[in-house]
């Protein structure tokens, strides 16, 4: 088989369910927004900025990973700025092949300079229609859904929850929890969790990152989760072997086809997986869970979906069948209806990689 190159893949068709919109900008663009609002930077260099980004994330731990994203959120508090990082994370996601991609971010963190929750919603969702229709007139298509996310150390989730609720026809597609999961499990939002159900609203919930099984079968069982955000500790229900025996919560989730939204690169960055080689994600799509790849932050892991993909193309030995599997698996766990998924699995992703086979 003749090894795929970065630029074939760049090509495919790909669909996205994790990236943070505060974890993808762009360095150059932190460094003017900056300057702006008077927030002082590590260095005012672009090209050393995106590396401190990166080293600064690659400690080993998720807690000293999340700090990065004080530089980020600091530079993202007008409507003029939350407008511009959305239009451009829509461009570069398209520029990279990206088709569909559902890109969350939490809006209780953009208030320090006056705007409202629902400015904030509004900001970022014409930020997204703006880059949208920037990137169809390059001729590359993209579709967003947006995702509001409710911080877990706060206790402003079902205010979040229903902020997304109010903007489901506009935009929002789903809702979800993050932050750190040592000791803010999910269950303390279970209120908020409770309202989408009754809401028929979508949400997914970080869980089984920095966190191990608790924190999944929390998410799951407690909490109703469509989907896992990373789920990477799931493998820890799993005893190896030539024969992998899955235990009752991994079972549960390989047989309810809970998508798991994994993030190999973010995943090594903050200890959840000692390198791409090692990550579960082989062992995971082997057992044929409803495995997707993700980018998390572009920013902090230095990487782009292409990127994903082609270190487990090295890792792992894929080819584009395994490709085009991981991003139909990301397209049918998509918050958006039903026949939109297909119409872009059928009409998009599919005739492409027939051509790339």
């Amino acid at each position: 088989m003749v090894p795929i190159g970065m630029e074939e893949i760049v090509k495919a068709p790909k669909a996205l369910l994790h990236d943070h919109l505060d974890g993808g900008l762009r360095p150059a663009t932190i460094v003017e927004l900056a300057a702006e609002v008077d927030h002082t930077l590590p260095t005012t260099d672009p090209g050393e900025l995106g590396r401190w980004f990166v080293e600064s994330a690659d400690s080993g731990s998720l807690e000293r990973y999340l700090e990065t994203f004080d530089h980020t959120v600091a530079v993202m508090q007008t409507a003029a700025s939350l407008h511009r990082v959305a239009a451009e994370c829509a461009l570069d996601l398209a520029a990279d092949g990206v088709v569909y991609a559902e890109v969350r971010f939490a809006p209780e963190q953009h208030l320090e300079r006056g705007l409202t929750l629902d400015g904030v919603v509004e900001a970022v969702l014409a930020g997204f229609a703006a880059g949208t229709e920037q990137a169809a007139a390059k001729g590359q298509q993209i579709r967003v859904g947006t995702l509001l996310t409710a911080m877990r150390h706060a206790a402003r989730s079902q205010e979040i929850a229903e902020l997304a609720v109010r903007y489901r026809d506009t935009g929002v597609v789903g809702f979800d929890i993050a932050g750190a999961e040592a000791g803010f499990p999910p269950t303390r939002h279970l209120d908020a969790f409770e309202y989408l159900q009754r809401e028929n609203f979508h949400f997914t919930i970080h869980a089984g990152e920095a966190f191990g099984l608790p924190s999944i079968w929390q998410a799951i069982q407690w909490c109703g989760a469509d989907r896992l955000g990373h789920g990477v500790r799931l493998v820890d229900d799993i005893t190896p072997g030539g024969d992998p025996v899955l235990g009752r919560l991994s079972a549960y989730v390989r047989d309810k086809r809970i998508p798991l939204e994994l993030c190999p690169s973010s995943n090594v960055q903050t200890g959840a997986a000692p390198s791409i080689a090692q990550h579960p994600i082989g062992l995971l799509r082997d057992l044929r869970f409803r495995v997707t790849v993700n980018t998390d932050n572009r920013l902090m892991s230095g990487t782009s979906m292409s990127r994903e993909m082609a270190l487990l193309v090295d890792a792992f030995g894929y080819g584009w069948s395994e490709l085009q599997w991981f991003t139909i698996n990301a397209m049918k766990s998509a918050f958006i209806p039903f026949d939109e998924r297909l119409s872009i699995i059928n009409e998009v992703i599919k005739p492409a990689y027939a051509k790339l086979a």
